[in-house]
């Protein structure tokens, strides 16, 4: 006997990279937010991996571009063609049933923004549509157990947004959104690149020099990392290389890096004092990308006096509780919103 059913899928549609659950069968997909079009009829050309290496490297009549900016959508025609790329894609294009979508959005959006994504979802070709706030989802992911009635505090650093929110009785109790995350820190880097060696380099090189340098919680012990960076003399016009220190680059991110914490003791200010203890005995949970910028978790305890640790597998934390919700959308269905 055939059971004909749709799928259900879970998308972290994040400003760097977008996640795909496949209900019944785990992480299907994990590929960067980036699609590229035709510049007169924006046509679209690739999406995800092969989009973003066409990055700062297209040809006049191709632009590769990033179609959410600071966690919401800022380029509607396309996101609706890239969700539409994603769930064919995790679904097999030959599809007898729409699927059931579920997708995770900051909890700092507008009533204008949730209705964007729910639209975009749908165009793309789902059955119905379900939005999960990105801290909830990551708490799930981190296996917080949510639903008792004590408080967690969970800060999901991602590409383009930092949510932070306290969270009990399965609902958020405090959050903030600040629109400062990993891609502030990549301009960051390379305004500092600029000012400081008038080098001008790109946005793929500024990511690989936060990786290789990045440096939250430096106190120059120890042997200091180095790296060879390319790019092009500002003044000259002419290719350059120079050599960055561990310390330079721990200059450069401290000043965005503070304005990430800035927005997370914004939660902390507001969080009541009965739930603050229970998050002073818990600790904070970090998860999303940018949590994984070395010492990180070091600099945010030191500077809220608050535990804090790294999620396991930061990074699919928020695709892995969306996929839980999900399968357990009876369980979580008043924190879930739906059309």
């Amino acid at each position: 006997m055939f059971s004909f059913s749709s799928k259900r899928i879970g998308i972290d549609l994040g400003t760097a990279n977008t996640l795909v659950y496949l209900a019944g069968e785990g992480i299907v997909l994990n590929e960067p937010t980036v699609v590229a079009v035709t510049a007169e009829e924006d046509r679209v050309v690739a999406v995800g991996r092969e989009a973003k290496e066409m990055l700062g490297r297209t040809p006049g009549n191709i632009v590769a571009l990033r179609p959410l900016r600071d966690g919401v959508i800022a380029n509607y025609t396309i996101t609706e063609a890239m969700l539409s790329y994603f769930i064919d894609k995790a679904c097999g294009k030959s599809r007898f049933f729409k699927p059931e979508v579920m997708i995770c959005i900051p909890s700092g959006v507008t009533q204008v923004e949730r209705r964007a994504v729910l639209d975009a979802t749908l165009s793309a070709g789902a059955k119905v549509a379900y939005l999960i706030e990105e801290p909830l989802a990551a708490a799930i992911g981190a296996k917080v157990p949510i639903a008792l009635p004590n408080g967690h505090m969970v800060v999901d650093i991602g590409g383009g947004s930092t949510e932070a929110a306290v969270i009990s009785l399965g609902g958020v109790v405090v959050h903030n959104s600040v629109r400062v995350a990993g891609n502030k820190i990549d301009e960051a880097l390379a305004a500092y690149t600029k000012r400081k060696f008038n080098l001008l380099i790109g946005e793929r090189t500024a990511e690989e020099i936060k990786i290789e340098l990045g440096n939250a919680f430096f106190e120059g012990k120890g042997e200091e990392k180095k790296l060879e960076i390319r790019g092009r003399d500002s003044i000259s016009g002419l290719p350059r290389t120079i050599e960055l220190t561990e310390a330079q680059v721990s200059e450069a991110i401290r000043p965005t890096l503070l304005e990430i914490i800035q927005g997370v003791k914004g939660v902390l200010e507001q969080t009541p004092p009965e739930l603050a203890s229970d998050i002073i005995d818990k600790g904070i949970v970090m998860s999303g990308g940018t949590s994984m910028l070395n010492n990180f978790d070091k600099l945010l305890t030191e500077l809220t006096g608050v535990p804090c640790h790294v999620a396991e597998d930061p990074l699919l934390c928020v695709v892995r509780g969306t996929g839980v919700a999900l399968e357990n959308i009876e369980l979580y269905k008043r924190s879930i919103s739906k059309k």
